[in-house]
């Protein structure tokens, strides 16, 4: 198959598009991020990248805290909107009709819309370019309880989760595997009686 070949650019797709909450539950704000994404399980840390230039980085400075909240498909509108208004000039959170609701251990709200809510403190920010990451320990997670099977065990694709990739939104679709299943030994049958 042939390629055709293109200087160096950011084209990683699907990315989630997240939305960050910042500031406090008093005074909220909320940003659409594409670029977010996990960077260890013990200790559990994450990472988003803003631009310096945006209100909700500079929210985040101020606390050094935020909250990742995982968007559905159905508040694909809410996700366009957060990621193209800024909340210097008008409050998301009214405009979107989304509801704050108070963290466990950080000071930004929660999405109660999100059916996952994941706080953070960060812990280092690093100055690559055009944004800045802004390295977060995980301190907390929230999940909706319809979304725990019987057992405990978190079911996440009955979330109904949303993705972006190259300038559109997408509604995850049918599940195609679970992990490690391309080494799982198959189960043998019974022979018929």
């Amino acid at each position: 198959m042939a390629k055709i070949q293109w200087k160096g650019g950011a084209l990683l797709a699907p990315v989630p598009p997240v939305l960050v909450t910042t500031g406090t539950l008093q005074a909220p704000n909320v940003c659409t991020v594409g670029w977010c994404g996990m960077l260890s399980t013990k200790p559990p840390k994450t990472y988003i990248s803003l631009r310096p230039s945006r209100y909700s980085y500079q929210l985040a400075q101020q606390n050094k805290q935020f909250v990742i909240n995982l968007p559905t498909a159905a508040l694909v509108r809410s996700i366009d909107r957060c990621g193209v208004k800024s909340g210097r000039d008008e409050d998301k959170f009214a405009s979107c009709k989304l509801t704050p609701l108070p963290a466990a251990l950080v000071q930004p709200p929660l999405i109660a819309e999100s059916p996952v809510n994941i706080e953070c403190r960060v812990e280092q920010v690093i100055a690559l370019g055009s944004h800045d990451m802004l390295l977060a320990e995980i301190v907390a997670v929230q999940v909706d309880e319809e979304l725990m099977d019987p057992n405990g065990k978190l079911q996440l694709a009955k979330a109904g989760l949303a993705t972006y990739a190259h300038g559109e939104y997408f509604a995850l679709g049918k599940k195609i595997g679970s992990f490690g299943f391309s080494v799982r030994k198959k189960r043998k049958r019974s022979p018929k009686k």
